[in-house]
């Protein structure tokens, strides 16, 4: 009696924990999302003071090479929808969840230490290096095709130091990329030599003025 009693118990538990299985690899698999390099997240490596300690230095790291930085909250976003977001990013932009406790350690006597006040709830952050009107567009476009325009806007950025709202994040997005700068600087270079040219050529009586109208011109 003793023996079938062990026995049906054991084969209780081994029932429970068959179904249970499927549950924990679930909660795992979700948690694999919020727990990377550079999530900190709840469980494993990364809660461990060492597995915090590389978190900040990464991000620390991100902050070296970026030219600005923003935030949108990053609750009711799906795994699916975030490697999305992520691979419709211009080169050398940089999409991570962040816990904000580690978050505020990595901004720490950085340019960026104003970001602290952009800390509240879940934040996913954008660290871009470069393109930062063609990351706030593909940002827009995400929020477009996936409905959250009312749920996800930018909380806040900070460039050069200082930190801006969603507005002014939006502001610095419209302006034109060193891209658009360099080109139009390009072309004024490509320009000088026909001007130069249209001096030389002029009549030595209409010197003068051919200079100045070229002048002009180039302003």
């Amino acid at each position: 009696m003793v023996q079938r009693t062990l026995l049906l118990l054991l084969s209780c538990g081994m029932a429970a924990a068959f179904v249970m299985e499927p549950a924990v690899v679930g909660r795992t698999a979700k948690q694999s999302y919020v727990t990377g390099p550079l999530f900190g997240g709840s469980t494993g490596y990364a809660t461990s003071l060492d597995g915090k300690k590389e978190t900040v230095e990464k991000i620390k790291g991100l902050l070296d090479s970026s030219e600005m930085i923003f935030t949108i909250p990053s609750g009711s976003i799906t795994v699916a929808q975030s490697q999305q977001l992520r691979q419709s990013m211009p080169e050398g932009t940089t999409v991570a969840v962040v816990k904000n406790t580690l978050m505020s350690r990595a901004v720490e006597g950085t340019d960026y230490e104003s970001a602290t006040s952009m800390l509240k709830g879940p934040n996913m952050w954008f660290f871009i290096e470069e393109d930062i009107s063609g990351t706030i567009k593909a940002f827009k476009a995400f929020q477009k095709e996936n409905g959250k325009k009312d749920t996800h806007q930018i909380n806040g950025g900070v460039i050069e130091g200082v930190a801006y709202d969603s507005a002014g994040v939006e502001a610095i997005g419209n302006l034109p990329s060193k891209q658009d700068l360099y080109a139009k600087i390009a072309g004024s270079i490509k320009a000088v030599p026909t001007k130069v040219a249209r001096v030389i050529k002029a009549p030595s009586s209409k010197l003068a003025r051919a200079i100045k109208l070229a002048t002009e011109e180039n302003e």
